[in-house]
């Protein structure tokens, strides 16, 4: 995704974004292009000026969302194994949330979906690997285990933030190393069967 050279450009273009993210996530699709504009601090001509139509911005903003994952996986920081894979699954909820209030919008769109995924499991797998490897986290799950948990977390309607923090809490906590080991000595209670891939694949496809 490109965003526009100029600063004072490609500050407008990250407002426009970081508003209708906000905004679609507390109203839904169908939400007020002009209230996204006044969110972002821009006329409504700016916004149409970086997106021609509400599709686009469906699709840009959905892409935005992939995109951060993708940066955040290739620069932790300086972050411990653990931390790092928090960090990222905390902004993979914030992912989870905007996908799921513009899904109908873009839902036709199965080429960039199948994108979308690939990049997620690449950013993110590495990540789960690492804490696994140091102890960090269960080695009894697996990436896509992960994602449908905090997929749980992301999809349910909370009454505050508060306490969608709390129970994104408590299943972070499930995929931490009980007493920096595994729960079932490294070997899952579940094996993966060639069976269940194509369930696997269709359910991601709708949460990922």
């Amino acid at each position: 995704m490109s965003r526009p050279t100029r600063a004072d450009a490609r500050r407008n273009f990250d407002a426009l974004l970081d508003a209708a993210r906000e905004v679609f996530a507390a109203e839904g699709a169908g939400a007020s292009l002009e209230g996204i504009a006044r969110r972002a601090g821009v006329n409504i001509a700016t916004l149409y000026r970086n997106f021609p139509t509400r599709q686009h911005l469906f699709e840009t903003v959905y892409l935005d969302e992939v995109e951060a994952l993708g940066r955040l996986a290739a620069e932790p920081g300086g972050l411990g194994p653990w931390d790092a894979l928090e960090s990222w699954l905390r902004q993979f909820v914030s992912y989870a949330t905007t996908k799921k209030a513009i899904y109908d919008a873009i839902a036709h769109r199965a080429e960039m979906f199948a994108t979308g995924r690939d990049m997620i499991h690449a950013a993110g797998r590495p990540l789960l690997e690492r804490a696994q490897a140091a102890g960090k986290a269960r080695t009894d799950v697996s990436f896509d285990d992960v994602l449908f948990l905090v997929n749980g977390v992301s999809g349910a309607n909370f009454v505050q933030e508060a306490q969608r923090d709390r129970v994104l809490a408590m299943a972070l906590d499930g995929i931490k190393a009980p007493g920096r080991a595994a729960r079932w000595g490294g070997a899952s209670p579940w094996p993966s069967s060639p069976d269940l891939e194509p369930v696997v694949s269709d359910v991601l496809a709708a949460t990922t």
